[in-house]
């Protein structure tokens, strides 16, 4: 099951702080699914994905929001 975090409104670099709280607190290879407005979320979420060894399964966008889908790490 996939959880879904909402942080419409949050700008850089709350959005990765509060998905990094998030996901130290799931189980190795739970999604979650993070919705943000901010324009650099896209950019913020492939740096901290790759640094933290989180898989980035997708971005999309929908409606002015962004929709990133990451599988937290082992």
């Amino acid at each position: 099951m996939t959880e879904t975090l909402d942080l419409s409104g949050y700008k850089c670099p709350l959005p990765v702080l509060k998905a990094r709280k998030a996901l130290k607190q799931k189980t190795p290879g739970s999604e979650l699914l993070i919705i943000c407005t901010d324009p650099a979320a896209p950019a913020d979420f492939r740096a901290y994905c790759q640094a933290a060894g989180h898989d980035l399964l997708d971005i999309g966008e929908e409606d002015g929001r962004y929709l990133i889908r990451v599988r937290s790490a082992a």
